[in-house]
Order: structure tokens, then sequence, then C-alpha cells
């Protein structure tokens, strides 16, 4: 499991951290009257501007990607405020599609827009969860299908980036991709999130399919009489499959449509 806070700080070290952190904030703040709390919780997308409060007089403890948010926007090297995060940071992580831009300061940094915790751990005022899909058995006949996985792994993803997506975090969920039909997109061990509220189907977009029991990436197009064309993007070795609408009516479901994407590299 990948996670943004992978050593335990102390009571004192988060105070300390903080308390470095505010005073980077009071000196940028003197020098440019305009760098408001307000501004930075927008330039960060959080939700307002008690987020960077809490963070600032330590009552959120800073996680890795918090202070790379903070770095970005204030302008400092990471090890000035966190020296435990800063040696994080140069440790193998995941890579985002929907990364923002680098600044030149922190070039070699990446600002993540998900993150991957246990159940442990608390969630930020600004935060959601997702949880996966996965590919169940069931007995009694029923054969397989696809369903919520139940032992606790989520991804997390700011509420402003759902909420620009028009995304219902009650709806959503994550679906790991395996095997290459989809590469060089999306690799072996991708990681999408879907839309399970979104199941219209249109020309040429990724979806995430139940096609029985077999949990799919694809993209799809509708064919006259209910039917459906599933792509990939691999086709030298995955040809398109077509199937008529009384074939996709009794064995393909769509969960929903992918929103979001991210690889391991």
């Amino acid at each position: 499991m990948i996670t943004l806070n992978p050593f335990v700080a102390d009571d004192e070290t988060k105070k300390a951290e903080a308390a470095r952190l505010k005073a980077i904030y009071q000196d940028r703040k003197r020098k440019d009257s305009t760098l408001t709390q307000e501004k930075i919780a927008d330039l960060c997308e959080w939700s307002g501007q008690s987020v960077v409060s809490q963070y600032l007089n330590g009552r959120i403890p800073l996680n890795l990607g918090a202070l790379i948010k903070f770095a970005n926007v204030l302008g400092f090297s990471l090890d000035e405020v966190s020296p435990r995060l800063a040696a994080f940071a140069e440790m193998p992580r995941l890579r985002s599609s929907q990364a923002p831009a680098e600044s030149p300061r922190n070039a070699d940094w990446e600002l993540h827009p998900i993150e991957v915790w246990d159940d442990d751990t608390p969630l930020g005022p600004d935060e959601v969860e997702l949880p996966f899909f996965k590919e169940v058995e069931l007995s009694a006949g029923k054969g397989s299908e696809v369903m919520l996985e139940t032992n606790g792994r989520k991804l997390r993803f700011g509420k402003r980036t759902l909420k620009r997506k028009s995304i219902d975090p009650a709806a959503a969920g994550c679906v790991p991709v395996t095997g290459n039909s989809m590469e060089p997109v999306l690799p072996d061990g991708s990681t999408v999130g879907v839309d399970t509220a979104n199941t219209t189907i249109q020309d040429g977009k990724m979806y995430a399919i139940d096609h029985d029991g077999q949990l799919r990436v694809k993209l799809l197009y509708p064919l006259p009489g209910s039917g459906l064309r599933l792509r990939s993007y691999n086709t030298e070795e995955h040809p398109d499959e077509r199937y008529d609408g009384d074939y996709v009516q009794q064995h393909i479901r769509v969960i929903g449509k992918v929103f979001w994407y991210s690889v391991m590299l």
C-alpha cells in the first residue's frame, strides 16, 4: 500500500513543522499582502480558508501532499519545514495523469491529487475516500459478478477535484486495470476512477464493465439494436469485440464511466 504519511511523528515534531510553515507564510505575506489564506486554499484546491489555518496552527498534521502544495505556492524547500516528509519525497510513488505542472523550484516533486491510506488514517477536511471494485465469485448458481471490495482499501480524492467533474463521491469507486489490452495509455497495474452514476454510453469514451464477472475497462461504442462495440488501445493484440443487444443484456453490465486514471511508472 502506498501512503503519504509513512513516518509517525510525535506531537512536538508536528508542532514544530506547523510553526516553521506558519513562519514562512507570515514572511511571504509581509512581502505580498494579497497572499491571504483564502488565496492559498484556492490555489491548493482546498475547501476553504479554515483548512489552511488548521495546517498552519498544527490542528491538522502535515502530510506530504499538503506540504508539496504549500511549497509550490509559497516557494520553499520541503526540508525547510519537514525533513521527515522531504526524505519520503525521494521514494518511488504513484504518478497521476492529472498531476498539475511542476513548479521550477520543486521540479523533482509531483503534486498528487490522490493518496492511498488505510482505515486508521483520519480524513482531512477537504478529502473524501473512494472504495475499490473487484471481481468476486458468488455461489448459489449466480456465477460471478463485479462488486465493491470490502477489505478497506481506498483512494483519497480532494473534494474540489470531484466537484469539478460533477462526481458524487457516493456513486464513485476505483478499478484496477490488468493485462496489456489498454496499453500504452493504461499499462498493467493502472488504476482508474469510475463514476457509477454515469452509465450512458458515449462514442469512444472509456467505461468499466462487468463482463460475465470479469472486470474490464474499454472504450465503448453503441451499435444498432442496443449492441456494443468494445475497443482496446492495443488493437494489434486485442481487436474490436462486437456484441448484439441480446448478448449485451444477458452478459454485460456497464459499471460506470471512467473520469480519472493513474499509472505506476
